[in-house]
């Protein structure tokens, strides 16, 4: 599974304005509901659920929300560079900047634990981080993301 099977350039906000995680999460479930067709409320819904099983802030100032929701066909990922780093209860008590929203059918299985390694193990890389952060357009965070994909293949 590569990154553009998941993210396409308009799921990818440069400059997201949120001051907590909820706004964080609200943002993007709008988002993700106008590429998806699924209602915001459910999106929302999904991962304020996901979050009460415990932070999807995963360390080093990167979220990873993600849910299944029943009317998917498939897998969309969103990223989003926030203006200003958040408190997202992530395991480190870091602030997060960088959220990579993961969405799911519920039928799933296996291809949405996949998706979410593949996104996690791109994010572990530092330098691939530094250039996110430096990245102001979504253009540049999707070549980024794009690009890198190849030399981090599972």
């Amino acid at each position: 599974m590569e990154i553009n099977d998941l993210i396409s350039l308009e799921g990818i906000v440069a400059n997201l304005r949120a001051t907590s995680k909820k706004q964080a999460l609200q943002d993007l479930a709008r988002r993700a509901a106008d590429v998806t067709g699924e209602p915001e409320r459910a999106i929302f819904e999904v991962l304020i659920e996901r979050e009460r099983l415990g932070t999807t802030g995963v360390g080093n100032g990167i979220a990873i929300p993600h849910g299944k929701l029943p009317g998917l066909d498939r897998l969309y990922g969103f990223f989003a560079r926030l203006e200003t780093p958040i408190d997202f209860d992530a395991i480190d008590e870091q602030p997060v900047d960088l959220i990579c929203l993961l969405l799911a059918p519920e039928s799933a299985g296996a291809d949405h634990l996949k998706a979410l390694a593949r996104v996690s193990r791109l994010l572990r890389d530092r330098s691939i981080c530094e250039k996110l952060r430096g990245s102001d357009t979504a253009e540049a965070i999707f070549a980024l993301l794009t690009e890198s994909t190849a030399s981090h293949a599972a």
